[in-house]
C-alpha cells in the first residue's frame, strides 16, 4: 500500500479493498518510522486522522455515497491554519499559538471527510527556497538527503514525494509550490490569483500570495484543485472565474510557446536537456510549438523582491507580542525587566525584544528591505516603479497569450542544491525564483511536473547540531556515489484556465511516466 494516487486511494475504500483507517495508519506508521530522517513535518494530527478515518468507514459501512475526497489522507503546510491544531508558519514568534478556525481551503477538504495528517514544514513565514529557514529544523530531500527540497512548501513536498501522504496544500508567493515540486519530483500548482480563498492563510505578500496542491500526478492535482478552487466571502480578491472561457478545445489545437529568456544563460545544462526533451515528446503528442517573447522578463525577480517585502513589512508588524504568540511579556521566556518584572519594561521594549527573539535571519532581513522601499522619499524611487513595470509584466503576458495558450519552460535553473550552498548569499537564494517569480507577478496560473533526472555526486545528510552550516564539515562520505535528481517543468497559462495545464500535462504524463518514479528508501 504504497505510493498511492488520490483516485486509487478513492477506488479502494469505494471497492472495500481496505479501509480508511488502514490507508490512514499505514501513513502514520510511515511518519513515525521515517519521518525523523527527512523532517517534512513540525505536527502531526494522529487522533484526528484516525477518527476521521473511522467516520469514513462508518459511512462506507451504511452504504452512504461519499464525497470525492472522502478517506484521502492529505498533509497541510503549517502557513494554512486548521482549528484546534498549532499553526507556526515555521517561525517561534508564533509560538504557542493554536489556530481558532480553518481556513477556507481546509475547510473546503474537511467537509468533504479528507484526513488531515499533519502541518508541514516550511520556510519561516514561507520566506525561503530551500527549506533552511524554517526556525525548528531544515527538511531533507527524499531524494538524497544532503540536499535542500526546496521551499518555502518543501515540507509538503517531501511528504509527498517519501509517500508521507496522499497529496497536501502548499502556498506559492515566488514559486513556492513549484520549486520545491520540481525539486522532490511531484506534481505543485500554483492557481491564477483569487481562484482560490486566502482566508486562513498566514500572509507574507498579499498580492501574490496562493494557495495550492501538491500531488503524485496531474490528475490528482486536478483534483484537489476542484475541491478547494471558488469565490470566497471571507476573501474579496477571490473568483470563481465565471465569464473566462478557455481557448483551448483539445490537445491538438493547443498552441505552445517557449520564451527564449527562460532559455539564457544560467541554466543548468543537464536541467536544459531534460527541458528540451520535454518539448520534443509535447510537439510529438501534436501540439504546435513556437519561440516566444516576453521582453520584461528580466525585470521580473526585482519587482518582486521590491513589492513583496514591502507588503511583508506591513504582514509582519501584526507579530508584536500582545496578541498572540511569544510575547517579552511572558515568564521564563525572557530575562527580568525592570522592578524585578519579566520581560520588557514599555511597551516598546516588548516590541522590540518579542520581535528581536521570535524572528529569524529572514524575516527580520526582508522587513528591513520592505521598511527601507516604502519610506519617504523611497517609496517614489522603488515601490511605485516596480509597480509600474509589474504593469508592464502583466501585459507581456497577455500579448503572448493572444499567439500561445500555455507557456513551456523550466520550473529552476538548477537541481536541488547541498545544504548550506547558498546560504551566506541570500542574492543568490533569490536567485532561485528566477522562472516561477513572473507568474506570481502577473498572477497566472503554473503547473510543475517531473521531466526527467539529471546525475549529481551524493551529498551526506548534514549532522543535527549543524545542520544550518551545512556538509563542510562532514569527511566520512563516500564521494563517488551518485545520485538522480528530479528536474521539474513549468507550465504556464492564461488567467483562471488551469484546465489547459491540466490537459498538456496529463498528456505528457501519460506519454513519459515520470510520475512512477519514486525516491530510493
Amino acid at each position: 500500500m504504497q505510493y498511492l494516487t488520490i483516485s486509487q486511494i478513492v477506488d479502494g475504500l469505494r471497492r472495500r479493498l481496505f479501509s480508511a483507517v488502514e490507508v490512514t495508519r499505514k501513513y502514520l506508521d510511515r511518519i513515525t518510522a521515517r519521518d525523523a530522517e527527512i523532517g517534512a513535518y513540525l505536527h502531526v494530527m494522529g487522533d484526528s486522522a484516525l477518527a476521521t478515518a473511522k467516520r469514513v468507514d462508518a459511512a462506507i459501512a451504511r452504504g452512504e455515497e461519499l464525497a470525492p475526497f472522502a478517506g484521502v489522507p492529505i498533509a497541510v503546510k503549517d502557513v494554512i491554519l486548521v482549528a484546534g491544531h498549532p499553526a507556526t508558519a515555521g517561525s517561534k514568534i508564533l509560538e504557542p499559538y493554536v489556530a481558532t478556525y480553518d481556513a477556507t481551503a481546509v475547510a473546503k477538504l474537511k467537509t468533504q471527510d479528507a484526513i488531515l495528517l499533519g502541518k508541514t514544514n516550511c520556510d519561516e513565514f514561507a520566506m525561503g527556497s530551500s527549506n533552511e529557514n524554517s526556525a525548528y529544523k531544515p527538511v531533507r530531500n527524499p531524494w538524497d538527503q544532503g540536499r535542500v527540497p526546496g521551499g518555502s512548501s518543501g515540507g509538503s513536498a517531501a511528504a509527498v514525494a517519501a509517500d508521507f501522504c496522499a497529496a497536501a496544500l502548499g502556498s506559492d508567493t515566488g514559486g513556492s509550490i513549484r520549486q520545491p515540486a520540481g525539486f522532490c519530483g511531484v506534481v505543485g500548482l500554483k492557481p491564477t490569483y483569487g481562484a482560490v480563498s486566502r482566508y486562513g492563510l498566514i500572509a507574507m505578500a498579499s498580492s501574490f500570495d496562493t494557495i495550492g496542491p501538491l500531488a503524485r500526478t496531474v490528475a490528482d492535482a486536478r483534483t484537489m484543485f476542484d475541491a478547494i478552487r471558488g469565490k470566497d466571502r471571507y476573501d474579496a480578491t477571490s473568483s470563481d472565474g465565471n465569464g473566462l472561457k478557455s481557448q483551448v478545445s483539445s490537445l491538438k489545437s493547443l498552441r505552445v510557446g517557449i520564451p527564449k529568456e527562460y532559455f539564457a544563460s544560467g541554466i543548468d545544462p543537464d536541467v536544459e536537456r531534460c527541458v528540451r526533451e520535454a518539448i520534443r515528446v509535447i510537439e510529438g503528442l501534436g501540439c504546435s510549438v513556437r519561440e516566444v517573447s516576453l521582453p520584461h522578463t528580466a525585470y521580473a525577480l526585482a519587482v518582486y523582491y521590491v513589492l513583496m517585502p514591502s507588503e511583508v513589512s506591513a504582514n509582519l508588524a501584526r507579530f508584536d507580542g500582545i496578541r498572540y504568540g511569544l510575547s517579552a511579556q511572558t515568564p521564563g521566556v525572557f530575562p527580568r525587566g525592570p522592578q524585578g518584572s519579566f520581560g520588557a519594561g514599555t511597551l516598546e521594549e516588548v516590541y522590540r525584544q518579542t520581535r528581536a527573539v521570535g524572528f529569524g535571519p529572514e524575516p527580520r532581513r526582508r522587513i528591513m528591505l520592505g521598511t527601507y522601499a516604502l519610506s519617504k522619499g523611497y517609496a517614489d524611487r522603488y515601490y511605485k516603479r516596480a509597480l509600474a513595470v509589474r504593469s508592464r509584466i502583466k501585459h507581456d503576458f497577455t500579448d503572448v497569450f493572444r499567439e500561445v495558450d500555455v507557456l513551456c519552460a523550466p520550473t529552476s535553473p538548477t537541481p536541488a542544491w547541498p545544504f548550506g550552498a547558498k546560504g551566506d548569499d541570500p542574492l543568490a537564494m533569490y536567485l532561485a525564483d528566477i522562472f516561477t517569480v513572473s507568474a506570481n507577478v502577473a498572477g497566472i496560473p503554473g503547473l510543475s511536473l517531473p521531466c526527467g533526472f539529471v546525475e549529481r555526486r551524493s551529498v551526506p545528510p548534514p549532522r543535527s547540531e549543524g545542520e544550518r552550516e551545512g556538509v563542510q564539515s562532514l569527511t566520512t562520505h563516500d564521494s563517488r556515489l551518485t545520485t538522480r535528481l528530479p528536474v521539474g517543468l513549468q507550465l504556464m497559462g492564461r488567467w483562471f484556465e488551469e484546465d489547459a495545464l491540466f490537459t498538456l500535462g496529463e498528456a505528457y504524463e501519460q506519454a513519459t511516466e515520470w510520475h512512477r518514479e519514486y525516491p530510493a528508501h
